[in-house]
């Protein structure tokens, strides 16, 4: 079970509570799950039941006995605990993980973005306008956001009001006009421009520079995102993907692929990150926010780095169906990270 089914598996619990006249409320559009906090226990929790005490008109802990009741003995979760004021700390079955790193897998680099069949932006023939001053970083974040808004599947038009050409030689942009503001007017997308030129950084560091902060924050521009060690948060990002891409080589020396399956030790944080991941891609693109992706792959990359060195067969251990189910989900985060980086315009290199 993802989170995203997780979250519907606890709404339909509040509407059966509804429906059976143990609660007399709206039920909401969505229920937030999310790795627990301080206190909690299991895989996720969510604070659905303190969302809707007031309008239930019940104490919140009585809310969490009541959706309690209709979570217990769904397939899929294996316990459902309360804590707190009123939180429902769930952990799920052993193949959750499964069903999750089978969904990455089968989605590749695209999972996360909608099909043609959502892609509810695009679906009246509507263009998605972004326009933005004369100004690099200006280019680069519409540049971003328009990538962002295409994986959701919106048409998308960037106009600037002024554009140098060795900006698409250095970093891989370009607009589709030039000049000033479509009487239409569309977002304009305007972040605190670069205190430096970012061009002699290099394509990938450049725009991450101008990308990992958020559009109201001014960047640092300097040989730090240059650096090979862990304090650069680009190079933890890009060396997680390539670790993976080494694990499922060295495997293949000897003798064995990924194929999904439990996980009994999996990090929590890790699979809470991945699940996240269809959710902050589209909030990046909804609030026309790419630093939203740059900082969802820095918690990913942390929370896979400890994992890879447990993947594969140590002495004389021989590949077993663990071992087959841990190199899946080490290439899952290598695809959501590589999926990731080509959103931002930055490579993700198989070797580093």
């Amino acid at each position: 079970m993802t989170p995203a089914e997780l979250s519907s598996t606890v709404l339909h619990a509040v509407r059966r509570a509804v429906d059976a006249g143990e609660l007399d409320v709206t039920v909401p559009a969505r229920a937030v799950v999310a790795t627990p906090g301080p206190g909690g226990c299991g895989d996720y929790a969510t604070n659905i039941a303190l969302q809707l005490a007031r309008p239930a008109g019940q104490p919140p802990y009585r809310v969490a006995e009541v959706l309690r009741s209709y979570l217990v003995g769904v397939d899929g979760l294996a316990d459902v605990v309360l804590t707190g004021p009123g939180f429902l700390n769930i952990s799920l079955g052993g193949a959750a993980p499964a069903a999750l790193v089978e969904e990455i897998l089968s989605a590749g680099t695209r999972y996360g973005c909608a099909d043609a069949s959502d892609a509810s932006d695009a679906s009246d023939g509507s263009v998605v306008g972004l326009h933005c001053p004369h100004d690099l970083r200006a280019v680069v974040v519409a540049d971003a956001v328009a990538r962002a808004l295409r994986c959701q599947g919106a048409l998308v038009r960037v106009t600037a009001e002024g554009f140098d050409r060795e900006w698409t030689a250095a970093l891989g942009v370009r607009v589709d006009g030039v000049g000033p503001a479509p009487v239409s007017l569309p977002v304009t997308v305007r972040p605190v421009p670069a205190p430096a030129d970012p061009l002699p950084l290099g394509r990938d560091a450049a725009r991450w520079a101008l990308l990992h902060p958020a559009a109201h924050d001014r960047p640092r521009i300097g040989d730090e995102h240059l650096a090979q060690r862990e304090g650069n948060p680009l190079f933890r990002v890009r060396y997680a993907h390539a670790r993976s891409r080494a694990l499922t080589r060295n495997a293949a020396d000897l003798g064995f692929a990924a194929e999904p399956g439990p996980v009994p030790d999996a990090p929590q944080d890790l699979l809470a990150a991945l699940g996240d991941h269809p959710r902050v891609l589209a909030a990046a693109a909804a609030h026309r926010a790419p630093d939203r992706i740059a900082r969802h792959l820095v918690a990913v990359a942390d929370a896979a780095l400890p994992f890879l060195p447990t993947v594969l067969p140590r002495g004389g251990e021989k590949p077993s169906a663990a071992h087959r189910a841990r190199l899946a989900l080490a290439e899952a985060a290598g695809t959501v990270l590589a999926g990731g980086l080509t959103l931002l315009g930055i490579d993700a290199p198989d070797h580093l």
